[in-house]
């Protein structure tokens, strides 16, 4: 690694040396290879990309689907004087036009998008002017139908190359199966297949399930019993964030909850109180947890069965990040494998159920065949629901549908302030200040009042600006529409109802990529992926440690000896008399030679089979003996333990 890398590492980010891995992947990157970056949740994807993009000459174009992790790291880029800026679905057009001008003239070294972007014609255009120097791709198990959040948009990425054929690829995730990372690497056009992995086992973090009717005791006794550190509670629907924290608090336990139906700014403030420690606890959705880089979470509680193991591995794995012991719990209830298959089949509408949501779209907001790439308007799920007599969850489902494929957005309430650019030269702002002065006061305070509104958009505030000028805020804004018509500025106001956006123009019903063999194919993954989830949380007898990166192709073969299953086992055998003597036998026999272990079970006829046998699977996790190719058992040498 070069002292320059170190340098940076250190300027930007205040590290002396980088995580593990992170230091492989870099120098790969640098050598000009395509390459595959595993890396766990808060292993430091960003730096990965961020330290090589600035030691090389010209712009790294990241994609990502995460419009928060666009935001939150643009933000952080711009605080340590590196320019950087975002382009994502609800900007203004103006907003649009200027990043791609700074993108194209050198004025920026990072550029985030989504990517549904690629498929529009202005940014294609664009790309061909600008010097992209690597191209990282984030979440790039979006790539692959057989990944967990299959999002077709990502196809689009490998026709990138021939506009940037110098450009290097870095694609980044934090968990991929055999299957999948092999298919990342094909879908983006490696040149050679590349990837760098660390393991997936996390020491410190123990898992356990718990079958337990009454979830709600186990799960304050849980909190209740750590005393030390914070907690996050993730749960499937929204109403029961709120329940759950009201809950925890009438047990003096201090909680707050978070989902994506609340304003930007009280999850701003929820996410805060939690990460400064004045909350111990925080319930929520999975929208909770991107970025989140915590070090005292000493507990994550799954109330509710993920749609995925891939899901609760990652949202499990934002516990324990300083290193120290943590739990990760999943409580089950007999009901919730049926609830689980229930909502997997709503979350599938018929084909043509979505196809005539997405038509009714159009009708809706009287959007033409060919027109309505990237307008945004106010949506009312329920009235919307009513109005075209469909179920208002299966509406739900269709939309997300097509927000996967790329084809719209939903966005939850606030999603941004009020933002002006002044596009007008200084000469034609004095001569109308002087032809209208009733906008003079107006435009004084705002070059007086907000730096930098000649060059980019900046956020304004309309109560204050009205509060200044000793008028109402409606007056605001309707003068800054006037100016906006006059094309003095452009102007994005802020939106309170949620946003429904068109990222592509309106297609025909029958021309959505969404076809029959695909639908079936994306169905028949996700049922195995459920499948998945069912028989983690029912195999009771392999630790959960070994379960989980088998998954993931990754073999172990020591037990945690921690895990609920682990436990269970140590209760029923290592405190038991009877396992001294089993075990005695069969390492006396095994001394001798090597047995199947139909004959080893036969020669200790003293105990039952399911004793013997169960100290026959401990004596193998612990690897006190051992199979060969035959399967027959042996001892080893103490060299091969």
């Amino acid at each position: 690694m070069s002292s320059e890398a170190q340098k940076i590492l250190l300027k930007y980010w205040g590290h002396s040396a980088f995580r593990p891995m992170q230091e492989e992947i870099i120098n790969s990157v640098l050598e000009g290879n395509d390459t595959l970056a595993l890396l766990p949740t808060g292993g430091g994807k960003s730096v990965c990309f961020q330290v090589p993009a600035l030691m090389k000459d010209g712009l790294c174009l990241v994609i990502t689907p995460l419009i928060a992790l666009m935001k939150d790291q643009v933000q952080h880029l711009r605080q340590n004087k590196i320019d950087a800026a975002a382009i994502f679905s609800g900007m203004h057009h103006s907003e649009v036009e200027l990043v791609f001008n700074q993108a194209v003239f050198g004025r920026l070294k990072f550029l985030y998008i989504s990517p549904e972007r690629i498929q529009t014609e202005k940014f294609q255009e664009a790309v061909k002017r600008m010097k992209v120097n690597l191209i990282a791709v984030d979440e790039s198990h979006c790539i692959s139908q057989w990944g967990y959040d299959f999002r077709p948009p990502y196809l689009l990425i490998s026709q990138l190359r021939p506009f940037l054929p110098k450009a290097t690829v870095l694609a980044l995730t934090a968990t991929a199966t055999k299957i999948v990372i092999d298919d990342i690497q094909q879908r983006l056009q490696f040149r050679k297949p590349n990837v760098f992995q660390t393991s997936y086992e996390r020491k410190n973090l123990i898992y356990n399930v718990i079958y337990e009717p009454d979830k709600f005791g186990i799960l304050l006794r849980l909190i209740q019993k750590s005393t030390s550190g914070s907690a996050i509670v993730y749960v499937r629907n929204r109403k029961r964030t709120r329940d759950i924290s009201d809950y925890l608090n009438s047990k003096g336990i201090s909680s707050t909850f978070y989902h994506a139906g609340l304003d930007s700014r009280m999850r701003d403030e929820r996410q805060k109180l939690w990460m400064a420690g004045r909350c111990k606890v925080i319930v929520s959705t999975n929208a909770f947890g991107m970025g989140i880089d915590k070090p005292d979470v000493r507990l994550v509680i799954h109330f509710d069965l993920p749609d995925s193991v891939e899901a609760y591995f990652q949202e499990a794995g934002r516990a324990g990040r300083d290193g120290k012991e943590s739990g990760a719990y999943l409580l089950v209830s007999d009901q919730d494998v049926g609830m689980l298959e229930m909502n997997f089949e709503s979350s599938f509408p018929a084909l043509k159920q979505i196809q005539s949501i997405y038509q009714a779209l159009g009708n809706y907001y009287q959007i033409p065949v060919g027109t309505g790439s990237d307008t945004s308007h106010d949506f009312d799920l329920s009235l919307f629901s009513k109005n075209y007599e469909f179920q208002s969850l299966e509406v739900f489902h269709a939309l997300r549908f097509l927000e996967r494929d790329g084809m719209i957005q939903l966005s939850d309430g606030i999603t941004s302030p009020s933002r002006i650019f002044v596009t007008a030269k200084r000469e034609d702002l004095y001569r109308i200040q002087v032809e209208q002065p009733a906008l003079d006061p107006l435009i004084k305070l705002m070059l007086r009042n907000y730096p930098g509104i000649m060059s980019d958009f900046v956020v304004v505030n309309e109560k204050d600006i009205a509060r200044k000028l000793d008028v109402k805020p409606e007056k605001v804004e309707e003068t800054l529409g006037y100016l906006q018509r006059l094309n003095v500025l452009s102007y994005a106001p802020h939106k309170e109802k949620p946003q429904l956006v068109f990222i592509t123009e309106r297609r025909n019903m029958e021309d959505l990529l969404l076809t029959k063999e695909t639908y079936a194919d994306r169905k028949k993954a996700a049922l195995a992926r459920i499948q998945a989830v069912i028989d983690f949380v029912s195999n009771s007898e392999q630790c959960r440690n070994i379960q989980l990166l088998a998954y993931f192709g990754e073999k172990l073969n020591t037990r945690c000896g921690k895990c609920d299953v682990c436990i269970n086992r140590n209760r029923l055998s290592l405190n038991d008399l009877e396992f001294e003597t089993i075990r005695n036998a069969i390492q006396n026999l095994l001394a001798t030679r090597s047995y199947p272990i139909a004959e080893l079970m036969s020669k200790i006829d003293f105990y039952a089979d399911e004793k013997v046998m169960e100290a026959i699977r401990w004596l193998l996790d612990n690897r006190q003996i051992q199979k060969d190719e035959n399967d027959q058992l042996f001892i080893p040498k103490k060299s091969d333990i």
